[in-house]
């Protein structure tokens, strides 16, 4: 009996399994919107029944990708090796967090792009929350005369957005990537001129 339910988990692993990597292959492909469930379901080998047994709609399997990588890179910021991780300065792990969070969006455009036009996956508000804390936290370590919150906010909008999906997809990852590195640099080093100055 526990041979047939370890089984039946296997499958499901490996259906699990080839469900996501036919999204993703089918995105580098067809880009966002040329991923359906049906197209997904033929290139897993799997009815489509199954995709929505497991991930439940199109927004849940997103999702999934969108995960891994996210996950990952929480982790790496939580209790990785410097300076994305603990024990490096607070504007050397901001600088290391975003160019990090640069590569993910690059490397994933066409999922950023399709996770960003479904219906909010409850888990997307704890992905936000996090980077936002994070940024929030070393902005107030390394320059604790700005609004960490709102400036922090604004140096992840564009990552998230229409600027970096056109600029990859115009084949100008390197330029997005120069950019981001050049603005947070720039927030890092410049004091707000007193007022009145």
């Amino acid at each position: 009996m526990s041979d047939g339910r370890t089984r039946e988990r296997a499958d499901a692993a490996r259906n699990r399994r080839a469900i996501l990597d036919a999204t993703r292959t089918l995105l580098a492909e067809h880009g966002a919107e040329g991923v359906t469930m049906d197209r997904v379901a033929a290139a897993a080998g799997v009815g489509k029944g199954t995709i929505f047994h497991r991930f439940g709609s199109r927004a849940g399997l997103l999702h999934e990708l969108v995960a891994e990588p996210a996950v990952a890179l929480m982790e790496a910021v939580s209790s990785g090796p410097p300076p994305l991780g603990p024990g490096a300065p607070a504007a050397e792990r901001l600088l290391a967090f975003f160019a990090a969070m640069t590569d993910l969006v690059i490397d994933n455009i066409e999922l950023v792009v399709a996770y960003n036009a479904v219906p909010p996956h409850p888990r997307r508000e704890e992905f936000h929350a996090f980077w936002a804390a994070h940024i929030t936290a070393m902005l107030r370590e390394a320059r604790p005369d700005l609004d960490a919150e709102v400036v922090g906010a604004l140096l992840l909008a564009p990552l998230g957005g229409e600027l970096a999906s056109r600029m990859v997809r115009a084949g100008e990852a390197d330029r997005l990537r120069t950019a981001v590195h050049d603005l947070v640099a720039s927030v890092l080093r410049a004091p707000r001129a007193a007022s009145g100055t």
